[in-house]
């Protein structure tokens, strides 16, 4: 492949690069029922951190790979990523206790966040304009049905396998992609423009991005949401099963919310010009808070066994919020970074995602097998981070100054 000319083979190369992280969360979720059964789990772990600690990893990957990508390049950075990845799933395909698969998942999130913050500068390198917005679309739509599509591969791959043939279709696609991008891809950062790791200015500028009263707030705040989805993720499994008996279909219905994501992207892409970002993430906040405070009322007025029917309408208006929220919170977050743009990006991925695995695992701990500890989940985190958005927005836009040379 040539860097600056698109390829169809470059799209399915960024596209799966990309989807890995998502795939290595839902695919999963389907057998965390069996692997509790498997394993015998016992608290204070449950298989809910299967899923929460997976996240836990990506938060030091996210903080360490922009960086390690400016500084040794894009593809050496890909390639570690994936090889972290592939030890980790190694670990928890062959583990023999709930301790081990937890550790290999905290491995897989190290390692997914090569792929995932590293392919998009790899991208931003080669393209610009027009030519970026087309692979990033095509990009982007498999990154929206991987969230819908992956529970029915992992549900596929149990009635064929056991839980752990999961962790072995991870390795081989992570083996493939790692192949393919060793000997299709040619680095895209030249050596003259890479910027040398000093540990000293790092910190210091990090802790300059992290003093930005606006990009603290709304880390917070993008972190909330995100915790909120983490949460729903860490337990639909089992509220599926124990309120409705729901355990085969899980995937179908896991997908038709998932669609208020993808749709929320569509509509967001058309409105967010007349209405701003700030607008549309106030009023998606707002939705946020009222619709899970709705679906708390339904499930406290009927045991905290509500109507499937209103589970999927409230839950598919709640997605559709959330899908709303993520990439507008992270581009109002990214507008005071200027020259810090790549350090603050990988300080929002992770300062996020750290707030969304304290977040999922307190509320976690609240599951009584009913779908009220969900439902309240999803209003106190829009309201929270409505409140956040709106100190947020009464902040100075003025661009956060780096200390050192950047390049």
């Amino acid at each position: 492949m040539k860097p600056g000319k698109t390829s169809l083979e470059q799209i399915c190369l960024y596209a799966l690069l990309t989807s890995l992280t998502a795939l290595s969360i839902d695919a999963v979720l389907p057998a965390l029922r069996f692997i509790e059964s498997d394993l015998q789990v016992r608290p204070p772990l449950s298989t809910q951190h299967i899923v929460s600690l997976f996240i836990f990893g990506m938060v030091f990957g996210e903080l360490l790979i922009g960086p390690l990508s400016d500084a040794i390049g894009r593809k050496k950075a890909l390639v570690l990523g994936l090889a972290v990845y592939m030890a980790g799933t190694l670990v928890a395909m062959s583990a023999g206790s709930v301790e081990m698969v937890v550790f290999g998942r905290i491995l897989q999130g190290i390692g997914v966040s090569g792929p995932k913050i590293a392919t998009r500068a790899l991208i931003r390198d080669q393209f610009e304009g027009d030519a970026m917005a087309r692979i990033m679309s095509f990009v982007f739509v498999l990154f929206i049905l991987v969230p819908m599509l992956a529970p029915a591969l992992g549900q596929l791959i149990l009635a064929v396998s056991g839980w752990r043939a999961i962790f072995l279709v991870y390795l081989a696609m992570a083996v493939v992609l790692c192949a393919w991008l060793a000997l299709r891809q040619p680095e895209t950062l030249a050596p003259q423009s890479r910027i040398r790791l000093h540990l000293p200015t790092l910190l210091r500028n990090a802790g300059r991005v992290l003093r930005n009263r606006r990009v603290a707030l709304l880390i917070v705040a993008t972190g909330l949401v995100f915790g909120a989805q983490l949460q729903y993720l860490s337990t639909a499994a089992d509220v599926f099963f124990d309120v409705y008996g729901i355990s085969g279909s899980f995937p179908a219905y896991f997908a038709a919310l998932a669609a208020g994501i993808g749709l929320a992207s569509l509509v967001n892409a058309g409105f967010v010009r007349r209405y701003g970002m700030q607008r549309m993430s106030g009023m998606a906040l707002a939705g946020l808070a009222l619709l899970g405070a709705l679906l708390t009322g339904v499930s406290l007025v009927d045991g905290g066994h509500p109507p499937l029917a209103a589970l999927m309408g409230l839950g598919f208006a709640i997605f559709f919020c959330i899908g709303i929220l993520f990439g507008n919170l992270n581009a109002m977050a990214m507008l005071s970074l200027g020259q810090l743009a790549g350090l603050g990006a990988s300080l929002i991925a992770s300062g996020s995602s750290l707030v969304a695995v304290v977040f999922s695992v307190a509320f976690g701990t609240f599951y009584d097998g009913t779908t009220t500890p969900l439902a309240l989940g999803f209003a106190l985190a829009g309201l929270i981070a409505l409140i956040l958005v709106r100190l947020a927005s009464r902040a100075s836009l003025e661009p956060v100054e780096p200390i050192g040379r950047l390049v």
